[in-house]
């Protein structure tokens, strides 16, 4: 059973007073909305992921920020999971809304199939992550530039091709994007879900355009 926990700490000086609260509690929001990442998952990583963020009179959420991260797209997903507060909370009168709130997310899987993975081994491939960001990042601005029009070599694309091998970018990988977009789709968070499937794209995919044309125009 994967678990995801979560603390809400509001950072207010040392005065006692009133503080926003979101419809229905944070926690909440958070165990019913989380999706957790791909990479992540697959590679038995957990952790807490800091973010820093404001809302405005109206509850929005705005200048939200990952302050210390896993490293990993757990980042991405606690960022995410924010974003898509917004508008949920409420806010008491007066509430100063350049004030920055912190929310502390962790994350922590339970399961049969991390039970044999070494602190080591984990911290491994949270290495691997950073590491391998500049080249998926390269893989992505090629097939974004061959998109836009840019003429490449056979032998500039038989490259990237077996880069994006290396990195696990197969259409396993991809149609799990798919599937964890269609999810996000679900909560309505359709930024979220066309991240994805421009990510799928962008990688010399065309397994998403339907979606793409569909909810992303």
């Amino acid at each position: 059973m994967r678990k995801l926990l979560i603390i809400l700490l509001l950072c207010y000086g040392f005065a006692v007073e009133a503080q926003p609260q979101l419809k229905g509690g944070l926690e909440s929001f958070v165990m019913n909305n989380k999706i957790y990442p791909r990479y992540s998952l697959q590679n038995c990583i957990d952790g807490t992921v800091r973010i820093s963020f404001k809302l405005n009179q109206r509850g929005e959420v705005y200048h939200s920020k990952i302050t210390n991260g896993v490293g990993t797209d757990l980042d991405d997903e606690a960022l995410r999971l924010i974003r898509m507060s917004s508008g949920r909370w409420t806010v008491p009168a007066g509430h100063d809304s350049t004030v920055a709130i912190l929310v502390p997310i962790s994350f922590s899987i339970s399961s049969e199939d991390c039970r044999g993975r070494s602190k080591a081994q984990i911290q491994q491939a949270i290495q691997n992550y950073v590491a391998n960001q500049g080249l998926t990042n390269a893989v992505l601005n090629f097939y974004k530039n061959k998109q836009k029009g840019t003429i490449y070599t056979k032998e500039e694309e038989e490259k990237i091709v077996a880069l994006r091998a290396s990195l696990g970018y197969d259409d396993e990988y991809l149609q799990q994007r798919i599937a964890d977009g269609r999810k996000k789709l679900k909560q309505k968070d359709r930024q979220g879900a066309c991240e994805d499937f421009l990510f799928v794209k962008h990688m010399g995919s065309e397994l998403a355009d339907e979606l793409l044309a569909q909810y992303c125009n």
